[in-house]
């Protein structure tokens, strides 16, 4: 069964034809929730200089809809269909892989976490979620139908689900999801993508639909899989993966130039359209980098995702560009300079401003009242960010054991206000010395990224299980959630003016303050020496999480976060706050460490 042949993009006898033209889709991920609006034009002028004439994208539901019962919002940075005009207007086609899991390393694959906080089960037939889906698609699926190629637009090919074949096998879901794309308006070429094993096609691949697949290697083993099974169908590689992401606590993943374009020949060579993930990653700003989970443990992404993709983050072109360049055949001038200017290195100094629970409480909470139970995340609707709990448990005298039974994921233990440690999954339990009497018990717990794949998808975030003085149930807790992605001048106003801690707190911790000054704004590097683990907001804008064990070491602010004249960083430190802010000309990652994806 060939694709309808009034799409743009049509395909029979094993080849792809545009319009009607044999025709090679030669893309590149661009994520327009990972890179400022006003650079959009930019980065998508680059990838046409690498060669390339298609721009792919995922939609992040939760980057649209954070919060249920507010409409999707898709204005400003969210505005998909902006970014797809500006495609179009640089004469570039235009993939849309709409999910709504799209994995990318994003907080919680892009599924809300309202969503995934019901009782119901994501990616599947189940009802509850087919109908929370269909909502979401009447907003968005007709806003992509009208920028189809059958209307005008650059739209000339949309993905069902995504990488299905490695999460489930609920083939009636699958077939939902395609109706739910035809039934509201889109009639270019349909395909799934899956990893090229047998297990991951006979779960995400669908009768009548282009069958897809995402690699990093090996692509005549995975052209021959397909083949035997589809021998009719085009070679489609959805996702070639060029470079890869990084973790907290490990090393800077890179792939190097003549690995990466080795594959790359080898996939034309096999008569093949691709995809190059990512050709441009940008930034996991705020706090939408996802996680994953490895025998129990979980890696949370980091703030970067460079992706060692042939465009840097910043913009830069690579030499991984250059040669990739060349296997593509591009030529004549690049209309883009090789790097952006970036403002001169310096040093600010950072000014305590305010202590780390008296900063905190001073934010008004959404929430007030007490309940028996810690409310989790989800019921704060919080999707991400922190939630401080207080109990007023009595402590007998002596030494006695406060065991935080289930928490997700890391907690600061302070009773009284005076820091008592830290729990998380592999330490749960802190001993705590009583006088018989009643005590304020903090626990400030930091949900440090939701699961992005694999099984555990849609995990919950906060005090899951009992808090324990020995065997008896701390109860009567206030659970004040702080949205800190969602925080703007006004509440890092409150924070600041609420002044350092009294007593015997954690003085190296808590809310500072940079002033810098900017001529001509410019792309610039933070680094925060001496501190250990926190947030940076610019101007009021998240920038995202910076930790001591990298590898990520600098964070990138683009210009157009920055103005002329007095511009304002401040950081929260959880830990030990360090005595300056570092503006770098450069982006520092960390240690590199080869890395090629490969199935078995």
């Amino acid at each position: 069964m060939a694709a309808p042949a009034a799409a743009a993009l049509s395909w029979r006898e094993g080849r792809m034809y545009r319009d009607g033209v044999p025709h090679r889709v030669l893309s590149g991920a661009l994520h327009y929730f990972r890179v400022h609006p006003d650079l959009w034009r930019d980065r998508v002028r680059r990838i046409a200089d690498l060669g390339l004439n298609t721009v792919d994208t995922y939609v992040a539901w939760n980057f649209h809809q954070p919060r249920e019962g507010r409409a999707p919002d898709f204005d400003g940075w969210r505005d998909l269909e902006r970014f797809i005009r500006t495609v179009q207007e640089e004469g570039l086609d235009v993939i849309v892989r709409p999910g709504p899991y799209i994995c990318a390393e994003w907080s919680n694959g892009g599924l809300p976490g309202w969503i995934t906080g019901r009782d119901l089960a994501p990616r599947s037939s189940d009802p509850a979620f087919t109908s929370a889906l269909g909502t979401w698609f009447d907003e968005l699926i007709p806003r992509i139908a009208a920028l189809q190629a059958s209307r005008g637009g650059p739209v000339v090919a949309v993905q069902v689900e995504n990488e299905f074949g490695s999460y489930g096998d609920d083939h009636a879901y699958m077939r939902w999801s395609r109706d739910a794309l035809t039934g509201r308006g889109i009639d270019e070429l349909l395909f799934t993508a899956d990893g090229p094993t047998a297990l991951m096609l006979d779960g995400g691949s669908l009768p009548g639909t282009l069958m897809a697949a995402t690699l990093g290697s090996k692509p005549a083993a995975a052209r021959r899989l397909l083949a035997s099974r589809r021998p009719e169908e085009p070679f489609l590689v959805a996702e070639f993966w060029s470079g890869w992401f990084d973790h907290w606590g490990k090393r800077h993943h890179v792939r190097g130039a003549e690995s990466a374009v080795n594959t790359l020949r080898s996939i034309l060579a096999e008569g093949g359209s691709v995809s190059i993930y990512m050709a441009h990653g940008g930034t996991n700003f705020g706090l939408w980098a996802g996680a994953n989970e490895t025998d129990g443990r979980l890696e949370p992404v980091v703030t970067s995702y460079d992706s060692d993709a042939p465009i840097a983050e910043d913009g830069t072109l690579t030499p991984k560009f250059f040669a990739m360049r060349e296997v593509l055949g591009a030529e004549g001038p690049l209309r883009s300079p090789e790097r952006m200017p970036t403002l001169p290195p310096a040093r600010v100094p950072l000014t305590r401003s305010a202590g780390l629970l008296p900063g905190l409480r001073a934010v008004p909470s959404t929430h007030t009242g007490t309940a028996p139970r810690p409310a989790t995340f989800e019921q704060l609707g919080l999707d991400a960010g922190m939630v401080l709990y207080t109990a007023h448990p009595r402590i007998p005298a002596g030494t006695h054991r406060l065991a935080l039974s289930d928490v997700r994921d890391r907690a600061l233990v302070f009773v009284d206000g005076a820091f008592l440690g830290i729990a998380d999954a592999g330490s749960r339990e802190l001993a705590v010395e009583g006088k018989g009497e009643v005590v304020a018990v903090e626990v400030l717990v930091e949900n440090l990224g939701r699961i992005n794949y694999g099984p555990a998808l849609g995990g919950h975030k906060g005090l899951l299980g009992p808090v324990l003085v020995d065997r008896r149930t701390v109860q009567g807790w206030e659970s004040a959630p702080l949205a800190l992605q969602e925080w703007s001048d006004v509440e890092l106003s409150e924070a600041l003016a609420a002044g350092p801690a009294p007593g015997p707190g954690t003085p190296s911790a808590g809310f500072a303050v940079a002033q810098l000054q900017v001529e001509t704004p410019a792309d610039t590097f933070l680094a925060l020496p001496g501190s250990r683990r926190g947030f940076v907001w610019v101007n009021g804008f998240l920038l995202g999480r910076y930790r001591e064990i990298g590898p990520q070491v600098t964070l990138y602010c683009p210009a157009p976060l920055l103005r002329s004249g007095d511009n304002t960083i401040t950081v929260l430190e959880l830990e030990h706050l360090g005595g300056e802010v570092e503006l770098r000309d450069r982006a520092e990652l960390g240690p590199p460490e080869e890395y090629v994806e490969e199935f078995d």
